[in-house]
């Protein structure tokens, strides 16, 4: 018994650095909201397309395809932003900079979380806006956060 209780009288407290394990965390909770929402968005733009086809009539069926893959693609770079005065903002960010994009989203007071996804594909420029989330039709607030998805080579 005296054996433990010198052990407890002299050990050393152990030290945390709590900022460090906090910021880990972080980091580590952002990257995985980025990887489901990088995810969903691939999974439910392409799905919307492919359902939108698979519904079309058989005569028109091509060019409803077609027009629904591109309003699809359309509608995951769009931006609806609800302003202080209570209008809806529409901001289209398809093709865009990632650079151009923080600014948009910094002038209405969102927060913007970058992600980047590879794509062979990525031909106007590096960092290109390929997806945003949330996006068209949600309406985001001012304080939001907004994940951007660029694209690289």
């Amino acid at each position: 018994m005296n054996a433990m209780n010198d052990f407890v009288s002299t050990a050393d407290t152990p030290h945390f650095e709590t900022a460090v394990i906090e910021r880990g965390a972080r980091r580590k909770r952002a990257t995985a909201i980025a990887g489901i929402a990088t995810a969903l968005v691939v999974a439910c733009g392409a799905g919307t397309a492919l359902a939108a086809g698979a519904v079309g009539s058989s005569s028109g069926s091509h060019a409803s395809a077609q027009t629904a893959a591109h309003s699809t693609a359309a509608d995951r770079t769009t931006l609806l932003v609800r302003t202080s005065d209570g209008r809806i903002a529409k901001e289209q960010l398809a093709g865009a900079s990632a650079a151009r994009a923080r600014v948009a989203l910094v002038h209405f007071n969102l927060t913007p979380t970058f992600t980047r996804v590879r794509m062979p594909d990525c031909k106007k420029q590096q960092d290109a806006v390929v997806a945003l989330s949330p996006h068209a039709p949600t309406v985001v607030h001012a304080g939001d956060t907004v994940l951007v998805t660029t694209c690289y080579r």
